[in-house]
């Protein structure tokens, strides 16, 4: 086992290696504060994966050099839980700083580029400098796809591994397979929703929410649907807030220009009132995913929960972030941007899903050989099918 810090996390542990958000039993606390559960369901299924018996926060906003030497005695590693951090807005605070004295191996555990609509990605000095400290540590630094690797490799790093992201193997299950139920025997359909979208990496906001809508009634109009929300304000405020605060919410978006136009009519509002669906634990998406018969949507991770637990997961992309996840795992996706038309038998194909489940497979070996030679503690599999957990040296 190894003593852990990690840096950026998302949500509070709880029972050892789960995660929930800081104010789950106090709602009305951070009732109008943003935050992705989906970031948390990264942080949850990373703990998941790793061997460890001490776990710790390393603060990145301030520099305390007589702290900071402590954690250099008393802890193993860093983990960089994965997230979208290689983009032009991303502040570091003095993670350069901390990390130079630190002077321990900091783990990327999946990390990913993000590229704007228009131009090519450009990073800061303190991205970079950040990043090429990470390489520096380590043997090797995960990412989530090619697009993230190659980003990397414009700025000297090399030393990539693409790994996907930890939220696909959070059961450890090397051996599992998605199998495709017939058409006519599923009953109840989840859709991942994300209403809000920025116009910096979506390139059309009209055709992104027209096509949400008309998602979202078709699938209510044919199954029992569930509509997953990931934390945006007014969502969050339908499911948690008070019935005042659910007004509020759907006042909220009517006024919002984009969303009264191109979204919100009278069946999605009615659906928001009765089929939303929010929590502030990650294991309560565990659950609503495996109470479905399919799960299909926007949400990076709240399809990628459906995958995890054997749920067959359809993926519509819409940037490059989707689009690299659904490439690296070959998930079957639809573009949101394309001139085709959407028809979900066109989809009902195991054919498509026998590729996902070959491209997991040898991306949950990836993952573990990443683990392995950067010396963590896991309990991942190697390639070895009678093989039991692995527990590397830990450092």
């Amino acid at each position: 086992m190894s003593r852990i810090l990690v840096m950026i996390p998302s949500g509070e542990v709880y029972d050892h290696n789960n995660v929930r958000w800081y104010s789950h039993r106090d709602i009305q606390r951070n009732i109008n504060h943003y935050h992705n559960i989906g970031d948390a369901f990264v942080f949850d299924s990373s703990l998941k994966l790793l061997n460890f018996d001490k776990l710790e926060t390393l603060t990145i906003r301030d520099f305390n050099p007589a702290e900071i030497d402590r954690l250099r005695e008393e802890f193993d590693y860093v983990v960089l839980r994965g997230s979208n951090y290689i983009n032009e807005q991303m502040n570091w605070e003095l993670s350069e700083k901390v990390l130079d004295r630190l002077q321990l191996p900091v783990l990327a555990f999946g990390i990913g580029a993000q590229a704007p609509v228009d131009g090519k990605l450009s990073l800061s000095e303190a991205t970079r400098n950040v990043l090429r400290l990470i390489s520096d540590s380590t043997a090797s630094i995960g990412v989530r796809g090619n697009y993230t690797a190659e980003i990397l490799a414009d700025i000297g790093i090399t030393n990539t591994r693409v790994i996907g992201c930890p939220t696909a193997f959070r059961h450890n299950d090397p051996d599992l397979k998605i199998r495709l139920p017939n058409i006519d025997d599923v009953r109840k359909v989840g859709v991942t929703v994300r209403r809000e979208v920025s116009p910096a990496y979506a390139k059309d906001i009209r055709q992104y929410l027209t096509f949400h809508r008309d998602l979202i009634k078709s699938v209510a109009g044919r199954f029992d649907t569930v509509l997953m929300a990931q934390g945006e304000l007014e969502e969050k405020k339908l499911v948690l807030g008070t019935p005042d605060q659910g007004e509020e919410a759907i006042a909220s978006l009517r006024k919002n220009a984009w969303v009264s136009e191109w979204y919100l009519d009278d069946e999605i509002e009615a659906l928001y009132r009765n089929r939303l669906f929010y929590s502030d634990v990650v294991a309560d998406y565990d659950a609503c995913v495996k109470a479905c018969d399919f799960v299909l949507g926007y949400r990076l991770h709240g399809n990628l929960m459906a995958l995890a637990n054997g749920v067959p997961a359809l993926y519509f992309t819409y940037d490059s972030r989707t689009r690299e996840f659904a490439d690296t795992f070959s998930i079957p996706s639809f573009d949101v941007f394309s001139d085709q038309v959407f028809r979900l038998r066109d989809f009902w194909d195991q054919s498509l899903f026998d590729t996902f489940n070959r491209a997991y497979a040898d991306t949950y070996f990836i993952m573990s050989d990443f683990l392995s030679e950067n010396r963590v503690a896991h309990f991942m599999r190697d390639r070895t099918p009678q093989s039991h957990p692995r527990t590397a040296v830990a450092m």
